[in-house]
């Protein structure tokens, strides 16, 4: 008899295509029937057959909080019952741009708008704007969202004019967009040297969370501010997925590098979409209506999405201990699993940063996208699916990062351990 998932997943390939909203959903990378849910409490996610899940997915980052806090759901409520939009200026978008440039002080002036691809995808048309230049480079596995300039697949490391990685997107599109190696220090001075006259921008996930989790060599990020200051290129640290999430000044606060520029989403939505850019105050005035590089959206700054991100951020700033605490679970986490790995004598390598972590089919922790590209996906797809039908949820995809929440704890690291031991026995 096929399960309620099952049964859900054949109706929704009827009239979504794939039968889900974003690819990876899908499960074509590990297998399987993809897991529909029906509600989340603290460090659990409980499906349509009513299983209950350990969650280390977190709606891909968000909910570091845990599941449908009573403060944060306390705040939606209440703020939706004087509506749920007005497309029109509120005081709660004025309390979010003054929370964001206080807790982030390369913030001067910020734009919130509905998704982090929609802040990059901005953050882009302004460096460009600001400089009046065309180039942009952006690094092999790193991930900033759906937008055609930035959908470019290169050659394993070397400098190349990008083409695009999706259908429909034209060819004179990403002809500017030029992809590099991550944590490549010496590659990106050979670029600027050549061209540096040439690029408004170079865009970089300060910790890459989209080739699993690859953490930045210190060199190679002041490499990058260097190099944008003497070439009056713009850097912007894409912080949709670490904004918050390594610590209470994402990751430009963690490895104490400035950015021109900052992205961000996931975590200032509270679980609800919102996105935001902002940076140096002369090249946020580049920006309508004050300047001449334009941006719109309806729903930009809705009432209720922002309010949850303010109760969210609210609650991290009132208790810094939750990071600390965050960071101590995540790597209990990891130690447990890679000290059962090695009694099963698997091949297998862990990184972390704060609460966001990578696991690594691999004896040594990749540092580059060719290194993560090495790890074994089949072992890792064996090792989901044992996880999963121990109640315990990650990633359906050896190319994604895992996150821990503030709800997570002894308990719950505890039969994480217990079932990747008998996942990696398997």
């Amino acid at each position: 008899m096929p399960t309620r998932n099952e049964i859900l997943f054949e109706q929704s390939q009827k009239y979504i295509p794939g039968g889900v909203n974003s690819p990876v959903r899908a499960f074509r990378a590990v297998g399987g029937t993809p897991i529909f849910f029906q509600r989340g409490k603290g460090a659990y996610l409980y499906d349509a057959d009513g299983k209950e899940y350990i969650d280390y997915v977190g709606s891909w980052g968000p909910m570091i909080l845990g599941h449908a806090h009573p403060e944060v759901i306390a705040s939606v409520q209440k703020v939706a019952e004087n509506s749920l939009s007005f497309g029109a200026p509120t005081e709660t978008e004025l309390d979010m741009a003054q929370l964001l440039c206080t807790m982030l002080p390369s913030i001067e002036q910020v734009r919130l708008v509905s998704s982090g691809t929609e802040a990059t995808m901005t953050a882009i048309r302004l460096a460009r704007g600001f400089t009046g230049r065309n180039a942009i480079i952006k690094f092999e596995g790193c991930y900033h969202g759906h937008g055609d300039a930035l959908l470019v697949k290169a050659g394993s490391g070397a400098l190349t004019f990008g083409n695009p990685s999706s259908a429909g997107v034209p060819p004179e599109v990403v002809a500017h967009t030029l992809v590099q190696d991550y944590n490549n220090a010496q590659q990106i001075k050979d670029t600027f040297a050549k061209m540096g006259d040439q690029i408004a921008c170079v865009i970089v996930e300060p910790v890459a969370g989209n080739m699993n989790l690859i953490v930045p060599d210190l060199e190679f990020l002041q490499t990058l501010r260097e190099l944008c200051t003497k070439h009056g290129a713009v850097l912007i640290f894409d912080e949709v997925m670490t904004g918050f999430r390594v610590g209470p000044q994402g990751a430009q606060g963690h490895f104490n590098i400035t950015p021109d520029i900052t992205t961000l989403g996931k975590i200032i939505g509270g679980g609800l979409p919102v996105g935001a850019f902002g940076g140096r105050r002369d090249i946020m005035a580049k920006l309508a209506p004050l300047g001449p590089v334009y941006q719109a959206g309806t729903l930009s700054g809705n009432p209720v999405a922002v309010t949850a991100g303010l109760a969210t951020l609210r609650i991290l700033q009132r208790d810094p201990t939750i990071y600390t605490k965050l960071e101590a679970n995540t790597r209990a986490i990891l130690q447990g699993i890679e000290s059962v790995a090695k009694e099963a004598g698997v091949a297998l390598s862990s990184a972390s940063a704060g609460s966001m972590f990578g696991l690594f089919f691999r004896k040594e922790v990749p540092r580059t996208f060719t290194e993560m590209m090495e790890c074994d996906k089949d072992r890792f797809n064996k090792f989901f699916h044992s996880m999963l039908q121990q109640g315990i949820y990650l990633a359906p995809s050896a190319f994604e990062a895992g996150f821990v929440s503030a709800e997570h704890g002894a308990k719950e690291i505890e039969k994480t351990i217990a079932a990747a031991r008998v996942a990696l026995k398997a």
